[in-house]
């Protein structure tokens, strides 16, 4: 039995340390394997087996697009403001073995980097620019990083300045300037609104106007039409009793006649003045001859 255990205890420690030496690298991970202290081989997703006591897994590697956050560093302006600025950036890791071996710390590498950076980007802007050109200083940092991160297996994918911290005092001064600026275009919108209401009231006066014009003028058109109509029937009426006393062809009695008709409704009292055509006068005289006549004939009966 004694003679037993030992090839028992041999092969059971054999293969345990062959199961601890199988690894199995997860989804969008990669281990990197050096043999005897250098770099053998990157492994992939899928189950490998390492050589006991001679590989080790010098470190697993996550290739999934990676998001860190730095805090906020003290950036200096062009027209000598200092403010707070923290960043954020996001990136992938391309090639474990460069992340690896190619630069100590790479989290501290790509801070400090993105520091650098941002600082000699903010120095050449002023105040008002800096708060305005979040996009463009974006692009500068994510180019500069991109390149500078490129030996180290890193690809960076963005970089967004996630706050812009001005002091104090100009922070007062900017809401005094905004509400200013809110207050000035209130007034300017009170101004329109009421530049409109007056233009609207006396566009509508204006109308009122025409239209009252317009009535005005409607009413003398057609009251003058209205008396030209009555003139034409008038003068209508006088043709048509020309015509017929044309047709008629009255005698020079009946005319006679019919001036003194006229003279009488001429001579009604009224007149203070009344001039006597010399046809009425001679037939005036011969009225009164004939009376004279008829007198003497009745004296002498």
């Amino acid at each position: 039995m004694e003679q037993l255990i030992i090839p028992i205890i041999i092969i059971a420690a054999i293969i345990i340390i062959l199961v601890k030496n199988i690894r199995v690298v997860p989804q969008a991970n990669a281990f990197v394997i050096e043999r005897l202290g250098a770099y053998k081989a990157t492994w992939g997703t899928g189950l490998h087996l390492k050589v006991p006591f001679i590989d080790k897994i010098a470190s697993k590697v996550s290739l999934k697009e990676q998001v860190v956050d730095f805090p906020p560093q003290p950036v200096i302006t062009r027209d000598n403001v200092t403010m707070q600025i923290d960043t954020v950036v996001y990136f992938e890791i391309t090639d474990p073995k460069l992340y690896t071996y190619g630069v100590e710390r790479p989290m501290d590498a790509i801070e400090n980097l993105a520091a650098t950076t941002l600082r000699n980007i903010i120095g050449d802007l002023e105040l008002d620019s800096t708060l305005t050109s979040r996009d463009t200083i974006n692009d500068k940092i994510k180019l500069i990083l991109d390149e500078a991160t490129d030996a180290w297996g890193i690809k960076v994918k963005r970089v967004e300045l996630k706050n812009i911290l001005p002091p104090r005092e100009i922070q007062d001064a900017m809401e005094k300037q905004m509400k200013a600026e809110r207050e000035r275009r209130a007034k300017i919108l009170d101004a329109e609104g009421e530049k409109t209401s007056q233009i609207l009231v006396a566009e509508g006066m204006k109308e009122s106007a025409i239209l009252k014009a317009d009535a005005v003028k409607e009413a003398k058109i057609r009251e003058a039409q209205g008396e030209a109509e009555a003139i034409m029937q008038v003068q209508r009426a006088y043709a048509n009793a020309l015509q017929m006393l044309n047709e008629a062809n009255p005698s020079d009695k009946v005319i006679t006649l019919k001036s003194l008709e006229a003279f009488e409704k001429a001579a009604d009292g009224k007149a203070t003045k009344i001039i006597i055509p010399s046809e009425i006068q001679s037939i005036a005289g011969l009225a009164t001859s004939l009376k004279e006549v008829i007198s003497a004939d009745n004296a002498t009966k």
